[in-house]
């Protein structure tokens, strides 16, 4: 069977899907299509051109290749289409990006045929996707005197590929459809459970929140044939949980715009909005595809004559509405005067200044920040390369800076990092500057798309900038069915191929490493001064500053080495107190939440940078407040930790990199052994005092400071979604904290996790002193629910095999995974036993694994958002409830939660996570784990 009858044969069980043909990306399959249209008797000639023009991926994919140097024979008069003339051959190049089609119109542009150099010329002005390879040519081309390349280049220098596309329209008009009421997680928009399908755009957009709402969008746009779908989360903040690229990309797909008739399924632009705005790191992925995001204001606390909010019987402020934006209210988006106005723009609504800065405006103008990043390295070359001044035709980088005004952290690294920077005068919060990128992570689930993501801005090589990028394999480690089968080899593959570290090897000669991914950035983050870029809401390493980003934005810094973001605002969290002895780490953590909240009503941590005063752990103990930031709505979070810790915690993460090495994960570049380089030489730096440990300036300013009361937390502490609240906007929040008293040992609980990046070694050896203790006290231990456990990593099981405590849990299991067979369906059913799952995500991503429908879960995990870890049943919403090891396991045991003595008595001479303010007295106390 030919590739093309295959390729027919997938087409017509597409069509039962309801689907369009998969965009082609295989070059054998290109080069049959091809043939048969070269053979003007074939009867597949007519479809093979609409496939050809319509159907093939762009960039550098094997596809992408066959099209551009078939449209050079075209064009060169060596091959004979009616159909494609050379006008419209050049008119297919121009919206192929780069790569293949970059270097055939380099080569008709530097070839001997005026007529067709000319016209070659006119396309590469209009290009932004060009690399070393092809900017070298140019330079070469008009040092011999090439008059071709000067003209070009003299395009470049005037930024033409930018200043000659459309401004974006004064006026949009935009009819509203309210996606949920409440939060929107971007599990609605593109579901955990569908990750698999992600880099297919058309079948990945059928997951859109549901069918009925997709049916409803589309007669809306029957309906408003002129204006703009703008979705909406009603009574809170679009986006919160990830950045998510495949959410935007679902709701560009159903309400943007395309961005080319040639390439199939690529839209961008959408318009999204929320009472409380959008979540800060989806927002960055809107303005990746030149969208719009709208924080409305539609609903407002009410209060009282003295100005104090009125509360409801729960506690919780009354709100009142501004105005309404229920589906189907046309509003009007004024550009130009940045607000948002009624319908026939008599009532102004709400102010987006915020929305329409400089820099999201030339987003919006060029179809998204790639081609502004790219043309602004093309601008600079083209300027260097003809010996004249840069005069950008782009919005200088804001600037902010405050005689006499110290330095937050992020302030700091910001400064450190920054690039292209007018003045050596210190920037604070509010600049938008570009900055270097040190360390970049891609997970498996969205890796795929950020590798599409790579081919179509034509990359093929990791930036020499980039300290360490790794590629995971730890979203989709639980079960190796027949989608990972076919996803995870080819992924690694490509990264491998770019230049990653990967957790699988193409090769197949080390052991798949699954382990989670933020454990292993965490590790090769080995600079407390570094910025990381990972593919994943949860990147929130204990050292440097993290940014969870979209598989866009993670692209672009394994290109780059680069991220263009204003510097934030900071909240400073310190402690005081003393942690009593019965509490574990994660209860700190929780009450961070519950006080900031308790002391300043608002979430003060919303979009901005967390700075938290936690030095006196080491930095596998810290990540677990680091990563919870993520659920408090942080841009980030910075853990300022004192010299001795960081050192301690650097030799760690050496020694797990050389554990790397010496399983021959090591890559061609040796970057593995270069991180343990810039370990060795920032312990030096520590120890002579050249460069201590990084801490903000006593006089830098803060958003605002809250101080955690450790004294105050003298019960565990439950994240609970709050399923039954009345007021649907309270529902599957992380804001609703609750003492475990609250429940009076009566909440039933169906399944406890220990598992996902919020645990670390110390949790595991926890669940094994717990059996120990029992086992002692009782005899034996029985499972009145079931017990997943999860460990992040392979190099934790091993040390638990070593210290003896991985005995202990075999010993209770009723299943430990197996890596020579492994598990190839989801679990969705349990007996009531403890299971020891592959390292990995497990529940916690909810793509594979799942409790079964309805259940209360009890996790260590961090998402408690509808459909994540359980779906509804028929007659009972699923719960996730998040909550410490200890209590997990306790509540597993007892299956409910447990009361307060019930626990104290479960811990008692149980090394549990400590933690003491830096400074405090009683150090002594201090968990290790190690």
């Amino acid at each position: 069977m030919s590739l093309y009858t295959a390729y027919l044969e997938e087409i017509e069980t597409r069509k039962t899907q309801g689907l369009h043909p998969k965009p082609i990306d295989d070059g054998a399959l290109t080069s049959e299509i091809i043939a048969q249209i070269k053979d003007t008797s074939n009867a597949h000639r007519e479809a093979s051109l609409e496939f050809f023009i319509y159907n093939t991926i762009p960039g550098t994919t094997p596809a992408g290749r066959q099209k551009a140097d078939f449209l050079k024979e075209i064009i060169l008069g060596q091959a004979n289409v009616p159909e494609i003339t050379p006008t419209f051959a050049f008119e297919l190049l121009s919206h192929m990006k780069g790569g293949p089609s970059v270097e055939v119109l380099l080569d008709l542009a530097l070839g001997d045929d005026a007529d067709i150099a000319s016209q070659a010329a006119e396309v590469l002005k209009t290009q932004v996707f060009l690399y070393e390879a092809d900017t070298d040519r140019l330079a070469e081309a008009f040092a011999a005197g090439n008059a071709v390349a000067k003209d070009i280049l003299e395009s470049y220098s005037d930024a033409e590929f930018f200043t000659k596309v459309s401004d974006i329209d004064e006026e949009i008009k935009v009819v509203t459809y309210i996606a949920a009421e409440g939060d929107i997680s971007t599990d609605l928009l593109s579901p955990g459970n569908q990750a698999h399908s992600r880099s297919d755009r058309e079948l990945h957009g059928k997951c859109m929140i549901t069918e009925r709402a997709q049916q409803e969008i589309e007669a809306l746009k029957i309906q408003h044939p002129d204006k703009r779908v703008m979705l909406i989360a009603e009574k809170g903040t679009m986006g919160v949980g990830s950045s998510r690229m495949s959410g935007v990309n679902n709701v560009a797909l159903w309400t943007g715009k395309k961005a080319s008739p040639y390439i199939p399924f690529v839209n961008y632009a959408p318009i999204v909005a929320g009472t409380n705005g959008i979540s800060p790191i989806f927002l960055t992925t809107v303005g990746v595809t030149g969208g719009i995001g709208v924080d409305l204001k539609n609903w407002v606390k009410k209060v009282d004559q003295d100005g104090n909010p009125i509360l409801n019987n729960d506690g919780n402020p009354v709100l009142e509405q501004r105005y309404s934006v229920e589906t189907g209210t046309v509003l009007t988006i004024n550009t130009k005067e940045k607000k948002l106005f009624s319908e026939d723009g008599s009532e102004e609504l709400v102010d987006m200044a915020d929305s329409f800065t400089p820099q999201k405006v030339e987003f919006m103008k060029a179809g998204g920040s790639y081609a502004i990043v790219f043309g602004k390295k093309l601008q600079t070359f083209a300027c260097e390369t003809l010996g004249i001044p840069l005069k950008s035709a782009f919005a200088p980088s804001k600037e902010i800076s405050h005689e006499g005004q110290g330095l937050t952290a992020v302030e700091k690294i910001f400064n450190r990092n920054a690039v292209g920077v007018a003045s050596d005068t210190p920037l604070h919060a509010g600049s938008d500057v570009r900055v270097n990128v040190n360390i970049v992570g891609s997970q498996d689930t969205t890796g795929l798309m950020t590798s599409q993501e790579l081919e179509a801005m034509a990359a093929t090589v990791l930036s020499p900038k980039v300290d360490g990028a790794y590629q995971s394999g730890c979203h989709t480690a639980s079960v190796w069915d027949l989608k990972a089968q076919a996803n995870t080899p080819r992924l690694m593959a490509f990264m491998h191929k770019f230049g990653l570290v990967t957790a699988r090897d193409p090769k197949g000669v080390y052991h798949a490493m699954t382990d989670v991914i933020h454990k292993v950035l965490n590790d090769i983050t080995v600079d407390d001064w570094a910025i990381i870029i990972g593919g994943d809401s949860h990147t929130r390493m204990s050292k440097g500053v993290a940014f969870g980003a979209d598989s866009g934005t993670v692209a672009l810094a394994l290109a780059t080495g680069e991220a263009t973001m204003p510097i934030p605002e900071s909240v400073k969290v310190t402690f005081k107190g003393q942690m009593a002895p019965h509490m574990d780490f994660r209860d700190v953590v929780h009450a961070t939440q519950l006080q900031m909240l308790e002391q300043f009503g608002d979430n003060v941590f919303q979009g901005r940078i967390i700075e938290v005063h936690i030095g006196t752990l080491l930095a596998d103990q810290a990540f677990t407040f680091t990563d919870w930031t993520a659920e408090m709505k942080a841009k980030a979070s910075i853990c300022i930790s004192e010299d001795e810790t960081l050192i301690e915690s650097l030799e760690i993460a050496k020694s797990r990199i050389q554990i790397m090495i010496d399983k021959g994960m090591e890559n061609d570049a040796k970057m593995l052994t270069g991180l343990i380089a810039i370990a060795d030489k920032r312990i030096a730096e520590i120890r002579s005092g050249e460069k201590p440990a990084l801490t903000p300036d006593a006089n830098a300013k803060y958003f605002a400071e809250v101080v955690v009361d450790l004294d105050a937390i003298n019960e565990p502490m439950i994240a609970d979604p709050d399923v039954r609240n009345a007021d649907v906007s309270k529902r599957y929040t992380h804001d609703t904290i609750r003492p475990i008293s609250y429940y009076g040992a009566e909440k039933k609980v169906d399944l406890g996790f220990v598992g996902s990046c919020m645990v670390h070694k110390g949790d595991v050896k926890i669940v094994a002193q717990m059996l120990r203790n029992l086992e002692k006290s009782t005899g034996s231990v029985e499972f009145k629910a079931p017990l997943v456990l999860a460990a992040p990593t392979y190099n934790i099981i091993d040390e638990l095999k070593a210290e003896g405590d991985w005995e202990v849990l075999q010993k209770y299991s009723g299943f430990e995974f197996d890596d020579n067979a492994p598990k190839e369906k989801a679990r969705t059913e349990y007996e009531n036993i403890l299971y020891l799952e592959r390292p990995g995500c497990n529940l916690c991503m909810g793509n594979q694994e799942k409790a079964a429908k309805g259940d209360t879960v009890l996790a260590t995990s961090t998402r408690l958002f509808k459909g994540r870890v359980v779906e509804d049943a028929g007659d009972k919403a699923g719960e996730s409830l998040l909550a410490s090891t200890p209590v997990v396991v306790l509540s597993a045991i007892l299956g409910r939660t447990p009361t307060v003595e019930e626990y104290k008595t479960a811990v008692e001479g149980i090394d549990l996570t400590k933690f003491a303010p830096p400074k405090a007295e009683g150090m002594a106390s201090l968990s290790a784990h190690y």
